[in-house]
Order: C-alpha cells, then structure tokens, then sequence
C-alpha cells in the first residue's frame, strides 16, 4: 500500500498545485487513500519533497528525480538476460530462466519494485514471482513484458 499512496503522490503533486500536507491530504482521501498527518510527514520526508516557487507568492511541493546510478538500467538488462518464459498460476507467475540465472532474475524483479509484485524466491531456473491478487497477474505480466522489451537509452 506504502508503494501505491507513493506513486498517487507523485502523480498528484504533478498533476495540481498543492502547497500544504492538508490539501495532500484531501487529495489522497479523494483518491481512496485513507491517511493521517503523519503517514504524509513520512512520505514527504522519504520521497524527499521540495517546495517550489510557483508565481513568487504561492509554492507548491514537486518531486526532484534523484540522479541514480545505472542500477535501473542493470536490474532490466539482468532480467533480459536471463529471462526464457512466464506462465500465471493463480496470484503466481512461474518464470524460466537460463540455468543458474533464477536468483539474479529474482533479485532485479525485487529491485525493480514492479507494482503488484510481492516478492520472488528463486531455484536454479525457476522464479516463483508471488503477485498481490489473481486480478493483477495479467497486468504484472504486461509490465514485466514491456521491461523485457526495454531498449537501452
């Protein structure tokens, strides 16, 4: 839940000027996130928030991409690099790998932090990828497809 109310205030933030941690607020309550005064402290402080200048009167919060090192990228190339084939079975997506890459391929699925992904355990070729609900699988599916499809720059 931590990761979604995350990506709804980023998406928020960028979408209206909200200039205090009560129209947040709101703005998440509207949204179906039920939050208090401190759980948007937190994830302001975390997500590392910055107020702007909007007209030289109003601010209002922005989220400031951190410069990364290539990790992301690497993550990606692992899981293309390894990756044979997926196949759902019930919330779990069974997926093959070359033989003795299934612990690297779990670990950039982990580190990627696709959404609706709980976590992975690995064998020698094999990742059991635990998905949230049955209902989400086709949707992590789709997302992992569109990493493995990722092209560099």
């Amino acid at each position: 839940m931590k990761k979604e109310r995350r990506a709804k205030i980023i998406e928020l933030i960028g979408k209206y000027q909200i200039e205090t941690q009560e129209e947040l607020a709101q703005k998440l309550e509207e949204a179906g996130f039920a939050v208090t005064q401190s759980t948007i402290s937190r994830d302001i402080r975390e997500l590392k928030l910055t107020k702007v200048s909007v007209d030289g009167i109003h601010q209002k919060y922005t989220y400031l991409k951190r410069k990364e090192t290539d990790l992301s990228y690497r993550y990606v190339r692992v899981l293309q690099d390894g990756f044979l084939s997926m196949d759902p079975a019930e919330n779990l997506l069974v997926i093959k790998t070359l033989s003795g890459m299934a612990m690297a391929v779990a670990a950039a699925l982990d580190n990627l932090e696709v959404p609706g992904v709980v976590g992975s355990i690995a064998g020698d070729d094999t990742v059991m990828c635990a998905v949230r609900s049955v209902g989400e699988v086709p949707d992590v599916m789709n997302r992992i497809g569109r990493l493995l499809n990722q092209r560099e720059g």
